[in-house]
Parts: C-alpha cells; structure tokens; sequence
C-alpha cells in the first residue's frame, strides 16, 4: 500500500510539471530578459533588484552610428512596468556607463567606466554586416549577450560586495560561452 502512494505521488509531480522543477535557481536564470529593444548590444542585471541596464548601438536619425558615442546606455525598469529611463549623471560617469574610442580599422574600444579591465571591440560581423560587441569570455572571443552581477549585502553604494560577475555570449560559430569571475 505504501509503494502505490509513493508511487501515485510521483505520478502527481510528473503530471503537474513539478518533477523538473529546480530545488533553486540562481537569481539571473529568473530575472525577466528583454525583448524587442531596438539595436540591443547587451544587457546587465544586478542581483539588488530585476531593473536592466540595455547598451545598445546609438544610431542618429539618418541611420548611421553616431561615432562620438556609438553605445547608448539605459535602464528597463521593470518594477516599474517595463519603461525605459535614462541613466542619471552618477549612474553614467560612475556605475554603468561607457568610454568609447574609435580605432584605425573603424571598429570601437569600448570599456564599462566601472570596470576598465575588461575591453569590448564594437566592430561590424563578417557574417551579416552588422555591429556587434565582442569581447574575451574564457580567452574567446565572444558577442556578449549578458552580464549579471551577483552582489551580497555589505559594501557602499561606490563599493559593493560582487561576489562574481557572468558573462554570457556566442562564439563565432553560434555555441554559448559563459565565464564567472571575481572582479
């Protein structure tokens, strides 16, 4: 009798979907991705709260990339319905703007201003023409896609506790990459 309600109780989680249900996810594979932005390079999110940081190319009204800033940067709040929302002076010049400088070969050297280590290329794909941002992500190169950091309490507001930062993207040939680290 025991044997028939263990097994009438798996059946149960099997019917209702519960059986491949994760015991815990990590924060980012729950966090909401966003769709249809316009040029999207990639986004950023913090475990503080679900808000996202997009970088996307900064195309003029005549089409053409605007060379003088070729990524504009911006919050999707989504507590706050999905709208968009510029970044403020201190979010730009200390958290998560952007340092950009154009190369000979026409292609872009961007850097994140709070993390300068790390050196994007924002150039045009062979495959399609189009520009994309790559950087290194386990010594490959890789169009980045995401980047979430995982931060504990403690630390300030200039200096919090990242307990590592993820970097997903693709390959050349469209396989994804990912890399954690302690910044």
């Amino acid at each position: 009798m025991r044997l028939l309600f263990v097994f009438i109780g798996i059946l149960f989680l099997q019917i209702n979907g519960f059986a491949n249900t994760p015991i815990s996810a990590d924060p980012q594979d729950t966090f909401p991705v966003p769709a249809n932005i316009k040029n999207q390079l990639f986004y950023l999110q913090r475990t503080t709260n679900t808000n996202t940081v997009v970088y996307a190319l900064n195309i003029n009204a005549k089409g053409v990339l605007d060379e003088s800033t070729p990524v504009k940067v911006f919050w999707i709040r989504y507590p706050e319905g999905g709208m968009q929302k510029e970044l403020n002076f201190i979010q730009k010049a200390f958290a998560y703007g952007t340092i950009s400088r154009k190369n000979k070969d026409g292609s872009f050297t961007i850097q994140l201003v709070a993390y300068k280590k790390k050196e994007f290329i924002l150039k045009k794909s062979a495959s399609d023409n189009a520009y994309k941002l790559y950087t290194q992500i386990n010594n490959k190169e890789a169009e980045i896609k995401r980047i979430f950091i995982k931060i504990d309490p403690g630390g300030t507001l200039f200096n919090p506790n990242i307990v590592y930062v993820e970097m997903k993207g693709k390959e050349a040939n469209n396989k994804p990459i990912m890399e954690r680290f302690k910044p």
